[in-house]
């Protein structure tokens, strides 16, 4: 089903390209490389795409975006991965961005932890400047804490995916492999009859 996907918007870049939004960046991103689904760029593109969630703010695509550029990864799975990180998931994953920046950080955090300000959709403009200002008065460990925690997040998306990258072929191995042999064995008891 992922193939599938994956194929579908190859598809859909290739007729994207003729677009003049695209056409000034079309050699940058229509790199084969970019749209390979292998298991090393499928790897890659997770990391990059964890290492562009934490980034604060409608940068998270575009960071994503270009380092899948840069080292030449699945460029599509880089950007759905960093979807990881939402309205409903940052607030966790900088706490605990926090909670590493305090272990790690040679300054303790000089402002008690808070509640984050709670998020009014209808106010979205002030509901972010508020997130950020908490966020700001966190101060070192969450500045120490946000690219500890994203290159722990992109160093085991990246092993996850290899591994399961090699989990889905062993298994896919073993059933062809037991298919093989019961055809064989039908094959075996039917020349029997015979």
């Amino acid at each position: 089903m992922a193939r599938r996907w994956a194929k579908l918007l190859v598809r859909k870049f290739e007729v994207m390209q003729s677009s003049p939004w695209l056409r000034p960046f079309a050699k940058y991103i229509a790199h084969p490389a970019l749209w390979s689904l292998n298991r090393r760029s499928v790897a890659l593109a997770v990391a990059a795409g964890m290492i562009g969630g934490l980034i604060p703010g409608p940068f998270q695509m575009l960071t994503a975006g270009i380092l899948a550029v840069m080292v030449r990864c699945n460029f599509p799975i880089a950007l759905v991965v960093t979807l990881y990180s939402n309205p409903l998931t940052i607030v966790p994953l900088y706490l605990v961005a926090y909670k590493l920046g305090v272990l790690v950080s040679t300054e303790q955090a000089t402002h008690k932890l808070t509640a984050p300000p709670d998020f009014d959709w209808l106010h979205l403009w002030d509901s972010t400047v508020a997130l950020a200002h908490w966020a700001w008065n966190l101060g070192t460990p969450l500045f120490v804490g946000v690219p500890l925690l994203a290159l722990i997040l992109a160093v085991a998306g990246y092993f996850i995916t290899l591994f399961g990258w090699s989990l889905h072929l062993r298994l896919e191995w073993r059933a062809r492999k037991k298919a093989r042999l019961a055809r064989e064995a039908a094959s075996a008891q039917q020349k029997n009859r015979e």
